[in-house]
């Protein structure tokens, strides 16, 4: 198959995206999967977040979805759950996202979560069982000094005995806990005791009561316990990433995905004793995470994730990894780590890469293709022309954007076929709106380097 033929090919099967009808082609190929990874090739993409909306719309009320797992904090998550499933004290989906301060807020609080959220809350407005309404978690680990004070809060209700227990363990660590990688640097370089034996402890308290609970006839764990002990297992998973973070990246890399998938899995179960089997729940996470790491040069590194882990765990029938791409557009992203939220343009795909091969479809027919799913499962002519085309460069922007340093800093090399089920390609994107958008909110100029990203 030549480099002619290879487009050709792949545009026989993709299928325009051109109205939400539209999406009737990728809820069919999703099949009877259970869990839906959607992925993102940015952190600040608009219709990455409003395709992956819609599609979420879909699957929780034509297919019973239980719940929206995302890239983010279980706390901050959770205050927005308890707003959509109206035990809340929250009034609108402003006020519920107002936990998300962390950098990088806009990735949480933009328009298009804003409307998800309102349409979440709608729809359990007209669910009568409590326990059957969809709730949005947060399935990542930053945070280590919020969840230890939700720890000690829920006890201080629920086991004021208790409560002194967990106020001592966290004491290891509480006075520096919100300087994390403060917390890091002093244990990696000898400068202070870890706080490992501490954070585990509590965590085995909590997950000893559960189990109690699960250990009665009829037995189920209440949701508030239930939030505990995630939150305790933030707190060790935590300690354990900023632990590690200043030597080995990919074993802080692996801690953090392997949290994610131990968290997706708890409430994968927790949620599924409501109907007396596994939920079915919905993933908001980056390409990185959710793209199967063996596919990638990042996997042949040594560094796994939260896809690869779900399909071993779960196999390929139950789990359906959905990436999405981009050529060029806008994007929101920052210059450097804590650095505000800047409008900047995305440079076209480089040569090489799966965005540019995908372009290609877009270029050929755009007023068709702008927007498109490339179904790879049990699509041989597709893995084919793939595999020909592989081992394609693939862009990856995060919170953080530097289009001068952009084939270093942003690509890496895959195997497309093998690492995603299909892909949304969005040809040129638009930068998603943040709620307080900054003074530097604004067009960035090209670099005089452009176009060669050097």
């Amino acid at each position: 198959m030549s480099d002619q033929t290879i487009p050709a090919a792949l545009r026989e099967q993709a299928l325009p995206l051109r109205s939400e009808d539209d999406l009737d082609a990728v809820l069919d190929h999703v099949g009877e999967a259970t869990l839906v990874l959607m992925g993102e090739a940015s952190h600040g993409t608009r219709e990455f977040y409003q395709l992956r909306a819609a599609l979420s719309k879909r699957l929780i009320v034509e297919r019973g979805f239980d719940a929206i797992a995302v890239e983010a904090d279980w706390p901050d998550a959770l205050q927005v759950s308890r707003y959509v499933q109206l035990t809340g004290g929250d009034r609108s989906a402003e006020q519920a996202l107002s936990g998300f301060q962390r950098f990088p807020q806009w990735m949480w609080r933009n328009d298009e979560v804003v409307e998800l959220l309102d349409w979440m809350r709608l729809h359990n407005q007209h669910v009568h069982d409590a326990g059957r309404r969809i709730g949005f978690y947060g399935i990542d680990l930053y945070s280590l000094h919020k969840s230890m004070q939700a720890v000690v809060q829920y006890l201080d209700q629920a086991d004021p005995e208790a409560a002194s227990r967990a106020r001592e363990r966290y004491s290891c660590i509480d006075h520096i806990a919100m300087d994390p990688q403060h917390y890091g640097y002093a244990t990696t370089f000898g400068l202070r005791a870890d706080c490992q034996e501490q954070v585990v402890h509590q965590l085995e308290e909590l997950s000893a009561e559960v189990r109690r609970h699960m250990g009665v006839a009829g037995g189920a764990v209440p949701d508030e316990l239930f939030y505990a002990e995630q939150n305790a297992r933030v707190a060790q998973n935590a300690e354990s990433y900023y632990r590690v973070m200043f030597g080995s990246r990919d074993e802080s890399w692996n801690i953090r995905d392997m949290h994610m998938a131990d968290t997706l899995d708890a409430l994968r179960s927790h949620l599924g004793g409501r109907k007396n089997g596994p939920a079915k729940l919905i993933v908001w996470a980056h390409n990185s995470h959710l793209g199967d790491a063996r596919a990638t040069e990042m996997g042949r590194g040594g560094q796994l994730n939260l896809g690869q882990l779900m399909r071993e765990r779960h196999g390929d029938d139950t789990t359906y990894l959905l990436g999405f791409s981009t050529h060029a557009g806008t994007v929101t992203a920052a210059s450097d780590w804590d650095g505000p939220a800047q409008l900047k343009q995305v440079r076209p795909s480089l040569a090489g890469s799966v965005e540019a091969l995908l372009h290609r479809l877009s270029e050929d027919d755009p007023a068709q293709m702008a927007r498109f799913v490339l179904p790879i499962r049990a699509r041989p002519a597709v893995k084919s022309a793939l595999a020909m085309a592989s081992p394609l460069l693939e862009r990856a922007i995060g919170v953080i954007y530097r289009p001068e340093t952009e084939r270093l800093s942003h690509y890496f090399h895959s195997y497309v076929a093998r690492q995603f089920d299909a892909i949304i390609h969005v040809d040129r994107g638009s930068a998603i709106k943040p709620l307080e958008a900054s003074p530097l909110w604004q067009a960035d100029e090209f670099p005089e380097t452009y176009p060669s990203g050097l």
